[in-house]
């Protein structure tokens, strides 16, 4: 039944929320953001947990000031999500400002593809969507599977409407083919700063341990695909900004776990960096540091 509901309501998201005028949408946006945050539950004393570790010397008013803001960024991701498919072609080319971007055209116009890393930062399905409006350029990315599937084909239909090939994360075969699309010379997108397997590399983040995916790193590897960190913020108006950092190299030696471990480190510095200056506009609401994680069971 809650899978039903869940279902239901993303569904009258994506049905009713498109069809607001934008200022209703917005100002429906932040109230319903403020009224969760309010309620002070799970999901927001998380994100204060977190954000404890992004931003050290702040205290409990400063704490609560960000995670209202944070909260208010979350929900200003998903209004924007809802209404993206109603968008014109124009809405979205100028409701996405991007510094860096050379980054990427260099990257494309090498033919040797291109993975773009990025954190949970911002709205990266409007990111997405300019890429493939402006620039033209399709790409490939992965979804984790949801509950009830329905759900999730809602979203693999979503962003494919949007101009995007959705593979699922679980089920072994994404891998091989991403690294196929970047061979031929492609674009994958990645969401990176959260390990969702058990595969994840172990990297320093903001001062303390945490996993990352392998993915980005490895594809970057065995394909010789250019690999750019992400990073994407709101700055108060209609407009979202993001930067393109500098690619992250594959170290010139070392085996390939020891590559791997370099280059996860760096794509984490890289998310630290925009995180840091943008910390109300990083959604995460789960538990990501190692301290905050539950023991795994080690195999007898």
């Amino acid at each position: 039944m809650r899978e039903r509901l869940t279902d239901a309501l993303y569904g009258l998201g994506w049905g009713a929320v498109k069809k607001l005028p934008e200022p209703v949408a917005t100002g429906l946006g932040r109230r319903i953001a403020d009224t969760v945050w309010k309620r002070r539950g799970k999901s927001v004393l998380r994100l204060e947990s977190n954000l404890a570790r992004v931003v050290p010397g702040a205290g409990p008013a400063r704490l609560a000031e960000l995670s209202k803001a944070g909260m208010r960024s979350y929900m200003r991701y998903w209004m924007e999500s809802f209404r993206l498919p109603a968008w014109s072609a124009d809405r979205v080319r100028n409701g996405f400002d991007v510094d860096d971007v050379h980054h990427l055209k260099d990257g494309l116009a090498a033919g040797k593809g291109v993975v773009l890393a990025l954190p949970h930062m911002g709205n990266y399905d409007l990111a997405g969507a300019w890429v493939t409006t402006e620039l033209g350029v399709p790409f490939t990315t992965v979804a984790e599977r949801l509950k009830p599937e329905t759900l999730y084909d809602r979203f693999v239909a979503y962003r494919q409407g949007l101009g995007m090939e959705v593979l699922p994360h679980t089920g072994g075969s994404a891998f091989g083919t991403l690294a196929r699309r970047l061979r031929d010379g492609g674009l994958v997108c990645l969401v990176a700063d959260r390990d969702l397997s058990a595969s994840g590399v172990e990297v320093e983040f903001f001062g303390e341990p945490t996993r990352m995916p392998a993915g980005p790193a490895l594809l970057a590897q065995q394909t010789g695909a250019l690999l750019l960190p992400v990073t994407l913020w709101y700055d108060g108006s209609p407009v979202m900004r993001g930067r393109v950092h500098p690619p992250v190299g594959v170290p010139a030696s070392g085996t390939r776990t020891e590559k791997t471990s370099v280059m996860a480190q760096a794509l984490a510095d890289a998310f630290a960096t925009g995180i840091a200056e943008h910390p109300e506009d990083w959604h995460m609401l789960q538990r990501l540091w190692l301290a905050d994680l539950e023991p795994r069971q080690e195999p007898s």
